[in-house]
C-alpha cells in the first residue's frame, strides 16, 4: 500500500490543536461541563478564524455529541484536519465499554463518519490499548478502510511498547497521541525516536485545569463534568498537584511567568515537535491560549525550570 509521506501530514497544521471534549456539554461521558450547541459551534468557528485547523475529538466525548457538534460547525470546510478515535465504546445504558475488537472498531468508524458528516476522516486512531485484543486485528480493519478512502492517516493513542511493536507488522503509524504536560512525558518518551516521520499530539497540556490555576480545592463542577464523578479524578492527588502548582508559581514570578504560560512554553522546547491539544469553553479563553503560546521564550530557562518542576513532583510521589 502506498503511503503519503509524513511531510504531507505535518504541512500547514496549526501549532495548537483544538481539544473538542469540552464542546460536548451536558451530554456526559468524558466531558467538562455545560455548553450549548450554539456556543460550541461559535467557539469552533472562532478557532478556525484564528488559524487553528486541527480538531481532536472522540465518540466518548459526550457520547457522540462532540463529533456531532464538530461536524455541524465544520460542515463544508475541507481545509481543517479532523482527528477522531475508536475503541472506547458504550452500552445503551451509557456504561463505558473499552474494546478494540475489529467489529467494534469498524462500527465505530462508520458511526463517526456519519456524526462528523464526512466521507473521509483525516486521522483515525486506536484510542487505548486493549489487553484482550491483539492490536494487529483492528489495524487490519482500519488499513482496509484506508484503502477504501474512508481514512487518510492512522494513529495510536496512549499506546504501549507491545502495541507499538506489533503495529509495525501491519502498517506505518502516522501519528501518536498521549498525555503530555509538565509532570507526564512518558508517552512522548516512548515514541520520540519515531517522530521524524510521525506527528505527536499531547493531550492534558494543562492537566484538566490544574496547571492553569482553574482547579482549586473547593471548586464545584457541573454534573456533566467528568471531574465531578470520574475515578481518575483522585481528590488527594489533585490537591497534591494544586499545592505544588501554588508553591512553584511563586518561583515563576521571579521570571515574570504564570504557570499556564510556563506549561504551554514547555511543550515548545522538546527535541521533536509536539502539537498541544487545548480545551477551552469561551472565545476569551481561546484568545488567551493562542496569545500565550505565541510568546517568545528563553528555551534554556524553560527547560531548566521544567526539569526542576518535574523532579520536585517526582520527589513528592516516591
Amino acid at each position: 500500500m502506498k503511503k503519503t509521506h509524513f511531510a504531507a501530514l505535518n504541512k500547514d497544521l496549526s501549532n495548537l490543536g483544538f481539544g473538542a471534549a469540552g464542546i460536548s456539554g451536558e451530554a456526559g461521558g468524558y466531558a467538562f461541563g455545560n455548553i450549548t450547541e450554539k456556543d460550541a459551534i461559535s467557539l469552533v468557528h472562532a478557532a478556525v478564524e484564528r488559524g487553528i485547523n486541527l480538531f481532536d475529538t472522540a465518540p466518548i466525548y459526550g457520547f457522540g455529541a462532540s463529533e456531532e457538534r464538530l461536524g455541524k460547525a465544520l460542515k463544508g470546510n475541507d481545509q481543517v484536519f479532523i482527528v477522531t478515535k475508536g475503541g472506547v465504546d458504550w452500552h445503551s445504558s451509557k456504561r463505558v465499554n473499552m474494546s478494540n475488537e475489529p467489529k467494534v472498531i469498524e462500527r465505530m468508524l462508520h458511526e463517526s463518519l456519519k456524526r462528523l458528516g464526512r466521507e473521509q476522516i483525516d486521522l483515525y486512531m486506536i484510542h487505548w490499548p486493549d489487553v484482550n485484543v491483539d492490536i494487529r486485528r483492528p489495524l487490519e480493519v482500519l488499513v482496509k478502510a484506508q484503502e477504501q478512502g474512508k481514512i487518510k492517516y492512522l494513529g495510536l493513542c496512549n499506546t504501549n511498547q507491545e502495541d507499538l511493536e506489533k503495529s509495525s507488522e501491519v502498517c506505518s503509524i502516522d501519528a501518536f497521541q498521549s498525555q503530555h504536560n509538565l509532570w507526564e512525558t512518558t508517552g512522548y518518551d516512548l515514541v520520540e525516536s519515531k517522530l521524524d516521520r510521525a506527528l505527536f499530539m499531547g493531550w492534558g497540556t494543562l492537566d484538566k485545569g490544574i496547571l492553569s490555576g482553574r482547579v482549586t480545592k473547593d471548586r464545584k463542577y457541573d454534573e456533566s463534568d467528568a471531574r465531578s464523578w470520574a475515578p481518575w479524578w483522585n481528590k488527594k492527588e489533585v490537591q497534591q498537584k494544586i499545592d505544588l502548582v501554588e508553591a512553584f508559581s511563586q518561583k515563576l514570578e521571579e521570571y515574570n511567568l504564570s504557570m499556564k504560560t510556563f506549561a504551554l512554553m514547555a511543550a515548545k522546547t522538546l527535541p521533536k515537535p509536539v502539537i498541544p491539544l487545548v480545551g477551552v469553553k469561551t472565545v476569551a479563553d481561546l484568545d488567551n491560549m493562542i496569545e500565550l503560546f505565541s510568546r517568545e521564550y528563553d528555551s534554556t530557562l524553560i527547560k531548566t525550570l521544567a526539569k526542576e518542576f518535574k523532579d520536585l513532583y517526582l520527589s513528592q510521589n516516591t
